[in-house]
């Protein structure tokens, strides 16, 4: 068996998305799958229309799981010049995880790290790098300059684009991988401070084939959490051999 890292972890993250599960739903989905969570998203604005938020992230606290608001939320916050009453709601809801993107909106590079430099005396930040529209095509040697200043700037990961569906930014249309972009990528950036937004099982399986099974992967639907931990450790027919001769890392 590969050595899996166990929570609380720096590496092999699994976060999950949470895209308007019921209180009850939620309770369901953590009573199987939180020993296998490491991070909760409030996937893109929902947080602002779920009804009984602070009864949910109270819900998810007390699993010792931290949740953060999706990043489309802070680009609403900040396209309205609120960026001060985005820390504010932030405070208030007790949320100490923060992902600042840009993937709606247009932030000079700069501007964007300022933002996570003043961000990180709030909290832990995760950064997005990449676009939600699937005709900005980032090259390579962009991805890693973006990825490398915001990582200087204070972001604790950088998180790689691929929207909910997993069809944007790393992935063509198709959802296919590009591969050429994520193994460049990983020639500058060390891999384990990346999140993979990787909703797909094709998706996840590359990422596990390729890093092992403590990669950081991201997007993971609720139902998704269970079958994708056996598949990164062997006990999945998409990798039962893949650890068989080695020790996965």
């Amino acid at each position: 068996m590969p050595d899996r890292n166990q929570r609380p972890r720096t590496a092999g993250i699994t976060m999950v998305m949470d895209k308007g599960l019921s209180l009850t739903e939620a309770k369901n989905f953590l009573s199987v799958s939180y020993p296998h969570i490491d991070i909760i998203k409030l996937g893109f604005g929902t947080s602002y229309v779920t009804p009984n938020l602070r009864e949910k992230l109270e819900l998810y606290r007390s699993y010792d799981l931290p949740v953060y608001f999706g990043g489309t939320l802070f680009e609403a916050f900040l396209i309205r010049n609120q960026f001060d009453d985005y820390i504010a709601v932030c405070k208030d809801f007790g949320i100490e995880y923060m992902e600042v993107s840009d993937g709606s909106i247009t932030i000079p590079h700069a501007e964007k790290c300022g933002y996570i430099e003043k961000l990180t005396k709030h909290g832990v930040v995760l950064s997005e790098v990449g676009s939600k529209d699937a005709a900005h095509i980032i090259p390579p040697y962009k991805w890693i300059e973006l990825m490398r200043a915001e990582l200087d700037a204070g972001a604790t990961y950088v998180i790689a684009e691929a929207r909910e569906a997993g069809n944007v930014g790393i992935y063509r249309g198709s959802g296919e991988v590009r591969e050429g972009l994520v193994q460049e990528i990983l020639t500058q950036i060390p891999g384990d401070k990346i999140i993979w937004e990787a909703p797909q099982k094709a998706q996840q399986l590359y990422f596990i084939e390729l890093l092992g099974c403590n990669v950081n992967l991201g997007n993971i639907a609720p139902s998704e959490v269970i079958a994708m931990e056996a598949m990164r450790i062997g006990l999945r027919g998409d990798t039962f051999n893949l650890f068989l001769d080695k020790k996965g890392s």
